[in-house]
């Protein structure tokens, strides 16, 4: 059995994850994966982990930021990218198609639909919501709207809902790995604190790092991810904060953490709460995006603006205990996510495969 996987992006950060986590729970399951990037991604985490990719038209509107000028420049280019799919499709013969978020999603599940296959959109933004729900069976992962639709309404949708899959591994890490790579100047001795938007590092979390960095707060500050300007280096100069690029140690890096700023979306929320590590979610940091998973997460996750950073820090800090517990109640079931999506994906598969 085959999944062929259309993944949305760049093949860096959480949707390229989001992909890798799902397959491998399909690869327990007896399905082998192959995946189709962009030909404009570059695919570092596949190459990390030495996986090759097919190449084929993504169009990307801009996910939650979509305007009506990007989502009609990616339409002109999507019934191309459509074909491209199908074309692939019969080149590959997959069971399942598997299009994964936004772009991904719709023309992932489009192809298949050309190509006759089932399939199974993994959806996240309006727009693939929008159409995917139109033609196929989905996943709603929490950064989408539907999301926090009740089960009845979203079983008119042939939709159900799934927290992000996380590689299980994460919860996995060691502490003295981690110390052992910190910079000069890191105290064990007083709380850590994570600043991270993924594996991009945006502006608007680096001036949320300048803002705590000159504040009273006494706390190792740590920053991880790949800056989408060089120029954001600049708000690194406080003694306090500690800028350790991309890193591939994350797991080692999670047994550390006090407290993780994250954004409002994605991956690093949900393997927060695995690890049952409080979360400040910086609102605003991607194009304005807002997913209130303060809500989804309810008691574990405090929201912020740049300007009461420091004072949502502190009450996160004060509170500590409780939000731990409280991410622990979601931590099992966010575990078990990719496997639960995998079982939807595979029994879309057709009995005589």
């Amino acid at each position: 059995m085959k999944a062929l996987c259309i993944v949305t992006g760049r093949g860096i950060g959480g949707d390229a994850m989001t992909a890798l986590n799902i397959a491998r729970a399909l690869e327990k399951k007896g399905v082998e994966c192959e995946f189709a990037l962009d030909p404009t991604a570059p695919g570092l985490l596949f190459k990390k982990h030495g996986i090759t990719w097919y190449k084929t038209s993504i169009p990307q509107a801009g996910g939650h930021a979509a305007t009506k000028a990007t989502m009609g420049k990616a339409a002109f280019r999507t019934f191309k990218a459509v074909l491209g799919v199908s074309k692939l499709c019969k080149k590959v013969k997959p069971d399942v198609v598997v299009g994964v978020i936004g772009g991904g999603a719709v023309v992932g599940c489009l192809g298949a639909l050309v190509a006759r296959l089932p399939s199974v959109g993994i959806l996240i933004t309006p727009m693939d919501a929008n159409i995917c729900t139109k033609i196929t069976t989905n996943v709603a992962l929490p950064e989408s709207n539907l999301f926090q639709l009740e089960s009845a309404e979203l079983e008119k949708l042939n939709t159900k809902k799934a927290y992000s899959p996380i590689n299980p591994e994460v919860i996995v890490g060691d502490k003295d790995k981690a110390l052992s790579k910190m910079p000069e100047g890191y105290d064990p001795t007083i709380p850590t604190v994570l600043f991270s938007s993924g594996s991009t590092l945006f502006e608007k979390m680096a001036q949320g790092v300048e803002k705590l960095g000159e504040s009273q707060i006494d706390a190792n500050i740590l920053v991880v991810g790949d800056p989408l300007e060089e120029d954001y280096l600049k708000y690194f100069k406080s003694e306090k904060v500690f800028y350790l690029g991309y890193i591939d140690w994350i797991r080692d890096l999670y047994k550390l953490i006090d407290v993780a700023v994250v954004t409002d979306d994605g991956m690093m929320i949900h393997e927060a709460m695995a690890c049952n590590i409080p979360v400040v979610a910086l609102l605003g940091v991607k194009y304005g995006r807002y997913h209130n998973l303060a809500a989804v997460f309810n008691g574990a996750v405090l929201e912020a603006e740049l300007e009461n950073l420091e004072t949502v820090l502190e009450d996160a800090f004060k509170g500590m205990g409780e939000m731990k517990l409280n991410a622990s109640k979601y931590g099992a079931d966010v575990l078990n996510s990719a496997d639960d999506i995998a079982e939807m994906i595979y029994n879309r598969i057709p009995l005589n495969k």
